[in-house]
């Protein structure tokens, strides 16, 4: 064989290699990418009967090279890198979204019915504000004062304001309405407590319950529901959307979530460090639905009662509630769940909480906090610190908060009887303008 022969077959056999090793090296944030948008497309088409996924997208330098596609009768979706890479399908499952798996999953129940007949909010006829100030709090938190593109990043796309329980004002971005659900991200963490407190007000649970996975026989058997609760459970974790990072592994790459979670070593004492942890709300979920209805118990337990008929919370492979992040419902539900939580659990004159457990959920937890999750309380974030100081000085120091991924927020006050949603998409816009609407809100409806 001719010299310059085989030097053009080693350099392309090298540089086959090279492309290979390149590509297993990526691979993990491949899977993210495809599998983000996979359950991005597949959800917002079940779920939210939209088909424009794109616009949920974040920026991304996947983004060019991403193919995404419903399948012909809609009921998955699949996306790849330039067709053929890293390929990921998401698949609807009656009553709860889209699970990403590699084949349709069986392990779900059948989903509980849930009416709406219990929540007052949801059949009531759009609810503009004539009051002058509360339409200017809204203009705000849409951005009406911004160039059209600053507005387009704000993406306001729905604000709920219920004061002294009655739905004072409401307003949707075009192509969303009051019947358009969205998803909630982290402030699904809140429904999740909930959902835990209706658990223990029913004696199926307890918060110091400990000794919850057989496998942990070392210092993980001193881990508690709260811990978890708490994110001080003291796992080994890793919050940060990156190459092979615990909770991209979790979410993309893993069909029993919550065993992945179960099986990270400790890195801290149990109670002895707050760490925000997704990977710790959805094994808590794992553990607490386990014979108790798994992928349907949010359902039975908080979306029946509440009459929350708009909400989906998704399920993994296995049938776990994914509670740490997929949680979708119209804005109106939304507001409904800080309505609920402000009324200390009670609801149509039924107490469907322990006595204190609102109270106790959002007071900040006093330990060391990482950095980030200053105010972090029991799947609720705080508006006072341990030390009593306020973290956001715009609003009341009893203000609690749910807190989700670009920029989902409901905000409750109790002092001044007002609950504000805020559904949006929000990737890179440096303010949301929640916390200034809710304070312009505060000093208009009192």
């Amino acid at each position: 064989m001719p010299r310059a022969r085989t030097i053009v077959i080693a350099s392309v056999a090298t540089l086959a290699v090279g492309v290979t090793a390149a590509y297993w090296y990526e691979r993990p944030m491949l899977l993210t990418g495809t599998g983000y948008a996979a359950h991005n497309a597949c959800a917002l088409h079940a779920i939210a009967g939209r088909d424009d996924a794109a616009d949920d997208l974040p920026p991304n330098p996947l983004v060019p090279v991403l193919s995404t596609k419903l399948t012909d009768d809609g009921t998955a979706a699949q996306a790849t890198i330039l067709g053929v890479l890293a390929k990921q399908k998401a698949w609807e499952v009656d009553g709860y979204g889209c699970t990403l798996a590699s084949s349709r999953p069986d392990a779900l129940p059948a989903a509980t019915a849930v009416s709406a007949d219990a929540n007052p909010y949801t059949d009531l006829p759009l609810t503009a504000s004539s009051d002058d100030a509360v339409t200017a709090a809204l203009a705000r938190g849409f951005g009406d004062d911004l160039p059209a593109d600053a507005q387009a990043e704000l993406g306001t796309r729905g604000v709920v304001v219920l004061k002294d329980g009655q739905l004072v004002a409401e307003r949707y971005a075009d192509g969303f309405d009051q019947t358009t659900p969205q998803l909630g991200w982290s402030m699904t963490k809140s429904v999740t407590n909930l959902m835990v407190g209706r658990l223990v007000q029913q004696g199926e649970v307890s918060l110091d319950d400990d000794h919850l996975v057989p496998s942990w026989t070392d210092g993980r058997s001193a881990i508690t529901l709260r811990n978890l609760m708490q994110m001080t459970s003291g796992l080994q974790w890793d919050e940060t959307y990156d190459l092979g990072t615990p909770i991209t592994q979790m979410l993309y790459g893993e069909g029993d979530m919550g065993a992945y979670v179960a099986s990270q070593p400790l890195a801290h004492e149990p109670g002895s460090y707050l760490q925000y942890s997704s990977g710790a709300t959805t094994l808590m979920c794992d553990i607490v639905t386990a014979d108790r209805g798994q992928a349907d118990a949010p359902r039975q337990q908080v979306f029946a009662p509440l009459g929350l008929a708009s909400a989906v919370l998704e399920a993994d492979a296995v049938g776990t509630p994914v509670c740490s992040s997929y949680m979708w419902a119209t804005p109106r539900d939304w507001a409904t769940i800080g309505q609920f939580a402000l009324q200390d659990g009670e609801w149509n004159g039924e107490q469907l909480l322990p006595a204190g457990w609102i109270a106790d959920s959002t007071t900040a937890v006093e330990t060391t906090v990482e950095e980030g999750s200053d105010g972090y309380a029991s799947g609720w974030w705080s508006n006072a610190r341990p030390d009593g100081s306020v973290v956001e000085k715009g609003l009341p120091a009893d203000t609690y908060f749910a807190e989700g991924h670009d920029g989902q927020w409901v905000v409750v006050v109790p002092s001044e009887q007002l609950v504000v949603a805020r559904l949006g998409f929000t990737p890179t816009a440096d303010d949301n303008r929640v916390v200034s609407m809710a304070a312009e809100l505060v000093d208009a409806l009192r």
